[in-house]
């Protein structure tokens, strides 16, 4: 272990990490609200005193690899794959 990382420092992350999710899943319910009202012919924006939610409707895109894969070989896909390294830090409850 390191011991120049201050172990509160851990729980410190840990509990704000659970706060954050607990706040996302907020976030997302209220969202969500938003999202099923102006498609059903509710109001497109919503003002607070504060902040103002537009609701917007687009189009996206992906990728489909399996299907190009299955079409074109998996050496194809490979050809065209960029590699890199990813540092993490993964945060569970003792």
């Amino acid at each position: 272990m390191n011991n120049d990382i201050n172990f509160n420092c851990v729980d410190t992350l840990g509990s704000l990490l659970a706060q954050i999710a607990d706040l996302t899943k907020q976030a997302e319910a209220i969202k969500d609200s938003i999202k099923e009202s102006a498609s059903a012919g509710g109001a497109k924006v919503v003002e607070g005193a504060i902040f103002k939610a537009t609701y917007i409707e687009s189009n996206r895109s992906v990728f489909d690899k399996d299907a190009f894969i299955k079409e074109f070989g998996a050496d194809a896909y490979a050809k065209f794959t960029k590699t890199t390294a990813v540092f993490s830090v993964k945060v569970t409850s003792r």
